[in-house]
């Protein structure tokens, strides 16, 4: 059950990932050695920064921003399509009165 057509995914190897290759994690490291201090784990962070596996900052908030707008307008012509065969809305322009308008105080005076 379930579809098993081989691994789904393929581990990288570690060595891969460099301090070196990302500016921000190099002055982390510039920053500590000034201090006389080492971060051994430093290069598990690496993988973060890499800009084919998971986007720029500004591709990623694009997506954030951006991801079902298709979908949630192409939801809202077939919601005005359907309203629209139906008559849905038709004659309601009194602002919300339906059929019982101002013309209702006029009777009972």
């Amino acid at each position: 059950m379930g579809g098993h057509h081989g691994e789904p995914y393929k581990v990288p190897h570690p060595s891969i990932y460099k301090v070196e290759n990302v500016p921000q994690l190099l002055e982390v490291k510039e920053a500590l050695g000034r201090q006389g201090l080492k971060d051994p784990w430093l290069r598990n962070e690496a993988w973060r920064y890499e800009p084919k596996a998971f986007g720029t900052h500004a591709s990623r908030l694009n997506t954030m921003l951006f991801r079902g707008l298709g979908v949630g307008f192409c939801a809202f012509l077939v919601t005005i399509g359907v309203e629209y065969a139906l008559g849905i809305g038709k004659g309601q322009g009194g602002h919300g009165h339906g059929e019982h308008g101002h013309d209702d105080d006029k009777k009972h005076h």
